[in-house]
């Protein structure tokens, strides 16, 4: 009887200690492998990971830099027809749609500026806008060539508000093609998102523009 239970409690023994290998034997081996294939993990997703965040936040491409190095001497000369308009222009309207394209146009060459320095990109110099770098830019782009230029700074009055109504159209429709290009081919967000505040905003100037001509 006392031999029996002792074989018995033996054998418990046993059982219960091979029980206790194979457990631990299971969980080192779980360890390893979710150690190795976490640790295998962490090195080839975490690091492309913590790259591709940044470089998604920063990535630009060729029509980036073109609808920055394009769209710096557009606003420019924008912003010289609208210095034109408070001691020529006859109409308050008129006087106040310049002020507001200078507004909106100003700080977005700061930002354009910006971009293609941190892009390692040469910013056009001032004076630049056209023949260097643009040749075909004042037909397609809307730029005014220099005789048109001179021809709005000797108007006043009314002949200076229909002459700048009518250039800053032709003018602000050249900027919105740009910016259709940059949104269909542009990979930078922020680029992107300006091309569409282009749209928008000098799309809504065209049209009143349109109806203070018309009203003349």
């Amino acid at each position: 009887m006392n031999r029996t239970r002792s074989l018995v409690r033996r054998t418990a023994v046993v059982a219960a200690s091979g029980a206790a290998a194979l457990v631990l034997a299971a969980c080192g081996g779980s360890g390893d492998d979710t150690g190795s294939a976490g640790h295998g993990g962490h090195q080839a997703t975490d690091p492309a990971s913590a790259a591709s965040a940044p470089a998604s936040q920063g990535r630009h491409n060729a029509a980036d830099v073109t609808f920055a190095k394009g769209m710096i001497p557009h606003h420019r000369q924008a912003v010289e027809m609208a210095d034109l308009a408070p001691g020529r222009a006859q109409s308050a309207e008129v006087k106040k749609l310049a002020a507001d394209i200078k507004k909106a146009q100003a700080p977005e060459i700061e930002k354009l500026s910006g971009w293609l320095t941190s892009w390692g990109e040469a910013v056009p110099a001032e004076g630049a806008m056209d023949h260097s770098m643009h040749g075909g830019m004042e037909g397609m782009e809307g730029m005014m060539s220099a005789e048109e230029m001179t021809a709005l700074e000797n108007a006043s009055g009314k002949a200076f508000d229909t002459a700048f109504m009518e250039m800053m159209i032709k003018h602000h429709e050249g900027a919105v093609e740009m910016a259709k290009t940059e949104q269909a081919d542009g990979a930078h967000t922020p680029a992107r998102k300006m091309a569409a505040d282009i749209i928008a905003s000098q799309s809504t100037e065209i049209e009143q523009m349109k109806k203070l001509l018309g009203k003349n």
